[in-house]
């Protein structure tokens, strides 16, 4: 499959997952906002459900990477350790101006869904793609 495809596909997997992610990210925040009035309780906790199941299905399906796990994730980790304090400190402000919380919540899925595919394809897998099956 020549590179254009290849690419094209990695997108299209990673966009279905990453709904799917959203999907947990966004029912997670909806229960835990009955609970918790405070933007950045829910959110915090809804993403780090979001990170585990993207990056798992996306690490097998999407990059088909046999990359040492820990070192994916610590990259990944170093990623959320960047993104996640500046969309709850942003999050946060646009709360404070009265910006509905649905509202903040999507910019920043979008924001981290464009950033994080960036981030694994260039960072993450760089050079590891498609060597899953490789190492079976």
């Amino acid at each position: 499959m020549n590179d254009n495809k290849k690419s094209l596909l990695q997108a299209l997997k990673f966009t279905l997952f990453s709904i799917s992610a959203g999907i947990i990210q966004v029912g997670s925040f909806a229960i835990l906002e009955i609970f918790v009035k405070d933007y950045w309780i829910p959110y915090l906790i809804s993403l780090v459900l979001s990170i585990l199941w993207n990056f798992t299905l996306n690490r097998r399906y999407t990059f088909k990477s046999a990359a040492n796990v820990p070192v994916a994730m610590a990259k990944i980790f170093g990623f959320y350790l960047v993104f996640t304090p500046l969309s709850t400190w942003l999050g946060h402000l646009a709360e404070g101006v009265g910006v509905n919380d649905f509202l903040i919540l999507a910019a920043t899925m979008i924001a981290n869904f464009i950033l994080e595919f960036l981030f694994c394809k260039f960072v993450v897998y760089r050079g590891q793609e498609d060597t899953l099956n490789q190492a079976q």
